[in-house]
């Protein structure tokens, strides 16, 4: 593959990621906020916080994404990567 065919791959890429975002501006906010919530969370505080019943706005936001398959495939991709690397540190997943 040659230069040109590999930048029109990479744009093409980016163009389409940046569309998927912009499409869920409100699930892009929920995002950050549970990035944020993890990356400012302590290992102790994750444990308590997994044990704890779900809040309100969690269930909405959870039955959001569950009928939702696009909005589901942009949250966990946004998400995956700080939260993957937190339950890591914190024991949480092998």
């Amino acid at each position: 593959m040659n230069k040109r065919s590999v930048m029109l791959v990479a744009t093409a890429t980016s163009v389409v990621a940046m569309v998927a975002y912009a499409q869920f501006p409100i699930m892009d906010a929920v995002a950050n906020k549970v990035i944020q919530k993890y990356e400012s969370s302590t290992c102790e505080q994750l444990w308590a916080q997994k044990q704890a019943p779900k809040s309100a706005e969690e269930q909405r936001v959870l039955g959001l994404l569950k009928s939702d398959p696009q909005m589901r495939a942009a949250f966990l991709n946004k998400v995956a990567g700080p939260i993957s690397n937190k339950m890591f540190e914190c024991g949480m997943i092998p």
